[in-house]
């Protein structure tokens, strides 16, 4: 049987393992198209990334049977430029830009829901910044485009609301910039008209567990195929794990399954993943929606591996091949599974990292684990590309087991026998590893 050629933008090594494991791996073959490298690091080009992906696709001799991608921008975007480019199956340019620009996707949203914290546009040029007119501190002041919460800031007054702003004037226009020829691609509706990419949003800060509903829409129809939640560090915004299933109650599970349906029917995506965030506030009962990530989350393929026998990865290239997403439903080997985040809080020199021989015998010792290191041996954590405002992650790990317990036994027995050193060189920093 001839294999179907699947290029992969920003193909990885950590996520190759799950990719194999989708039904049928072995009638396809996985082409890396671009690397991370190209992709996240430094000035993005997006004229200069299509070529050279269409230098590498021109090149191949064989057939383009699926272009795919489970990153932020530019992947996210590259994926439906280069779809329609080679005629093969993808959601539109347009509903993946609502999605990523997080001002016109409020816009959408507000359309057909009011699950969402109140927003405005900051002024960039004023002398003065203020808040939008109508919001309340605390809260969040980001790029209309960004990924990994790079330049998102928490504030909770006007001193820190300046500060932020002067944060990402001056590096807005790494990701912005090229976010402008996409945005010049489009037909964009009159309330898009002058916005641009390189502008800045506030949002009020909103509160409750941090849920992640991931799916994907087909034909018309949309299906939401799992819902995680994620957990922060204590007094942190920063990610310790997203954790599958969510232990939310069921009528919650219903509420975040309809609004994200009615979103994304609203949004227009078609043969395609998405995972939406959102916030579950207990005490007043209400969600709220976060954000759209136009793509399934890599970060939750090795969960749905552990817990549902298949990776979230079979739906995005299913689709793309127009043959059948859907995932079964607890048929893995573990009751639950999460990733867990390694940070540290302070820049550091990274020593003493382990071999891939010294992880693949951490990873046979402890059964249903898997570890990933982001730093190399004697990196600084602040050269590692896609880090949030206030930590840095040294290494992805992901655990399943039958309870929570469980799984945050495994998670500790992993970074104790990682063994790592820092070298810190500014006072004040924690080791948050083990809240």
């Amino acid at each position: 049987m001839e294999k179907r050629n699947i290029f992969v933008i920003g193909l990885d090594e950590s996520n190759l393992p799950t990719l194999n494991e989708v039904p049928d791996a072995q009638s396809l073959r996985f082409h890396q198209l671009l690397t991370i490298e190209e992709l996240q690091v430094g000035e993005v080009s997006l004229d200069g990334l299509v070529k050279k992906a269409e230098g590498v696709l021109d090149a191949f001799d064989g057939s383009i049977d699926a272009i795919v991608g489970y990153w932020d921008f530019p992947v996210s975007t590259l994926v439906p430029i280069l779809a329609e480019r080679y005629g093969t199956r993808g959601t539109s340019l347009e509903s993946v830009v609502k999605c990523e620009h997080k001002y016109w996707s409020r816009l959408e949203q507000r359309k057909v829901t009011g699950r969402h914290p109140r927003f405005g546009l900051v002024d960039l040029e004023s002398d003065d910044p203020a808040p939008p007119d109508g919001l309340s501190f605390p809260m969040w002041v980001k790029p209309a485009l960004s990924y990994s919460s790079e330049l998102a800031f928490g504030v909770k007054d006007r001193t820190e609301f300046r500060a932020a702003v002067e944060e990402i004037r001056s590096g807005i226009a790494r990701v912005g910039r090229p976010f402008e020829d996409i945005l010049a691609r489009l037909d964009l509706p009159p309330e898009m008209a002058g916005v641009g990419a390189q502008v800045c949003l506030a949002e009020e800060t909103i509160a409750g567990v941090q849920v992640a509903v991931e799916g994907y829409a087909d034909r018309g129809e949309v299906t939401v195929y799992g819902v995680l939640d994620s957990i922060n560090y204590p007094d942190s915004s920063s990610f310790l794990r997203h954790q599958y299933p969510s232990m939310l109650p069921e009528p919650v599970l219903r509420e975040l399954r309809e609004v994200t349906e009615r979103v994304m029917r609203r949004i227009g995506m078609d043969g395609a993943t998405f995972s939406v965030e959102y916030f579950y506030d207990p005490r007043r009962d209400e969600i709220n929606l976060l954000e759209i990530n136009p793509r399934h989350s890599q970060s939750h393929a090795e969960l749905f591996h552990y817990v549902d026998g298949v990776p979230n990865h079979h739906s995005m290239i299913a689709l793309a091949l127009g043959r059948d997403p859907a995932l079964p439903h607890r048929a893995g080997r573990y009751t639950m599974a999460a990733k867990w985040y390694y940070r540290w809080f302070a820049d550091a020199a990274v020593h003493d990292v382990p071999t891939p021989r010294d992880i693949a015998r951490v990873e046979r010792e402890i059964p249903g684990v898997r570890i990933d290191m982001v730093p190399g041996e004697g990196q600084r954590l602040s050269e590692s590309p896609g880090q949030d405002s206030y930590s840095y992650e040294v290494a992805h790990i992901f655990t399943g087991g039958d309870s929570e317990k469980d799984l945050r036994e495994k998670f500790d027995r992993c970074v104790a026998a990682l063994g790592l050193a820092f070298d810190e060189t500014r006072p004040g920093g924690r080791d948050e590893r083990n809240p």
